[in-house]
């Protein structure tokens, strides 16, 4: 097989799924940094979305199977930590398809520059955050619990619908 190209590389792990959040690919996550050749092996760059994302294994693993299904015979993964993963990395498409998942999206540019300090207030610890609901877009939603269905996520429902729903928290 002739070696791929990286953008047809790029092309493939945009079909692998997240395991936590599948509607998403690793690359709407912005979790895949960098694809190049090194001497005949494939070097993917990975960033995890946290240090301690119980996904991680499962994720090197399905980029591994993913790429050996196109016969990628040789693969090398490494883990890129700096800098560190910001949910300011997930695209407009991922963000999307969070939405209609049932998932509400990161507010946008609230984590990596600092901002989303700026919106906390530093008596209470209550973030002013406006968290629009995925299943009716009403803003008059509250948070239930600052721990969701998977550590990246809150909970939260919406007073209109009354629907609880996740929120993929900024980090």
């Amino acid at each position: 097989m002739a070696q791929p190209s990286t953008e047809t590389v790029w092309q493939w792990l945009a079909e692998v799924p997240d395991p936590e959040i599948p509607v998403i690919s690793l690359t709407d996550l912005g979790i895949i940094r960098n694809v190049r050749w090194d001497d005949g092996t494939l070097v993917v760059t990975v960033t995890p979305t946290y240090s301690g994302c119980p996904a991680t294994a499962i994720i090197n693993l399905d980029i591994e199977a993913a790429l050996a299904a196109r016969g990628v015979a040789k693969v090398r993964l490494e883990r890129q930590l700096s800098p560190a993963w910001t949910t300011d990395w997930i695209s407009a498409e991922g963000r999307d398809k969070l939405k209609v998942y049932g998932i509400a999206p990161p507010v946008d540019g609230t984590a990596a520059d600092g901002t989303l300090m700026k919106r906390v207030d530093r008596l209470t610890g209550r973030s002013n955050l406006t968290i629009e609901c995925p299943r009716c877009g009403s803003t008059r939603t509250e948070k239930i619990s600052q721990f969701g269905s998977t550590p990246c996520k809150a909970s939260y429902r919406c007073a209109e619908c009354l629907e609880p729903f996740d929120y993929f928290k900024c980090i």
